[in-house]
């Protein structure tokens, strides 16, 4: 398909518990105070240790670039741990005070947003019905105002020597299953195709895959039932309009699935943990775990 969607990455729902593990990992290696191995360097009561740079030496390098890169690492750990115990002694106690309730603080959120993050994805039901996805479109459609026109459209882009171009248009406009069947049998002679005219496509994204089309001429060529002709000297250009949603109508529920299906999922994540943070409190002060006590008046 000439029209490809692009997969959007994810974050791992247990990403923080890697950075806690990362952390965990760094400060272990940066602040030990006594060596129970043979050290690379050390600075002042810190030592650092050959597994703390042992994800360095995973990628094949020679032993220059490997060296170098151990010794830039070296260098790089002595400057923190130096700049650290000079900010120690040259930071005031309120100044110290405050960053170490930092330092606590982001610990905790550390530890809860893991043990969170895991709950979710081990409790969460993530299944979402197109019974659920339509009735919320329905509700909320005024909130789905598309920015950028939309096209469904089949299209086929040919060689500029390509002999029987006429049967392709003819088959193109028509597109029975009969003319489905032909073109797929010859598309390995196309260079570029899109025969499924139920996705909708942007404006700016079709644009791309047809050179001769711009935004000045768009209007042209892209109504609802149009046929197009066009070429370049890379080649001929065939296209047949199925629907067309103009910018500031609503947009089409198949278009806007995913993001209608993220909102729900994020939605039912919140109140997860809502319900989740609930039963939590409940129970600890169910075994007198939590109080709060009151103030003198």
């Amino acid at each position: 398909m000439i029209f490809p969607k692009k997969n959007l990455f994810r974050v791992p729902v247990l990403f923080g518990t890697l950075i806690l593990a990362v952390l965990v990992i760094s400060c272990d290696g940066l602040f030990k105070k006594e060596p129970d191995s043979e050290p690379l360097a050390r600075v002042g009561g810190a030592y650092l240790y050959k597994e703390d740079i042992e994800s360095l030496l995973i990628a094949p390098l020679n032993k220059q670039d490997s060296a170098s890169l151990v010794t830039n690492y070296i260098n790089n750990w002595a400057i923190k741990q130096l700049l650290f115990s000079k900010a120690q002694i040259n930071l005031t106690e309120e100044e110290i005070a405050a960053f170490e309730r930092l330092v606590a603080n982001y610990r905790i959120d550390l530890f809860t947003r893991a043990y969170k993050e895991a709950l979710v994805l081990r409790g969460e039901d993530t299944t979402i019905t197109d019974s659920q996805l339509q009735r919320f479109y329905e509700e909320e459609k005024e909130n789905f105002i598309l920015k950028e026109k939309l096209v469904q459209l089949r299209f086929v882009q040919l060689p500029k020597q390509f002999l029987n171009k006429n049967e392709v248009i003819e088959r193109l406009k028509r597109f029975e299953e009969g003319d489905k069947v032909f073109l797929d049998s010859i598309g390995v002679q196309f260079t570029k195709l899109n025969f499924n005219d139920s996705l909708w496509i942007t404006v700016s994204r079709i644009i791309q895959e047809i050179p001769p089309l711009t935004f000045e001429n768009e209007e042209r060529y892209l109504k609802k039932s149009q046929f197009f002709e066009l070429e370049d000297s890379v080649g001929v250009y065939l296209g047949k309009i199925a629907e067309v949603r103009n910018i500031n109508e609503i947009a089409p529920l198949t278009y806007i699935k995913p993001t209608i299906r993220q909102v729900l999922l994020n939605r039912r994540k919140l109140e997860f943990m809502r319900r989740l943070e609930t039963e939590i409190l409940d129970e600890a002060v169910k075994r007198n775990e939590f109080e709060i006590y009151e103030k003198e008046k």
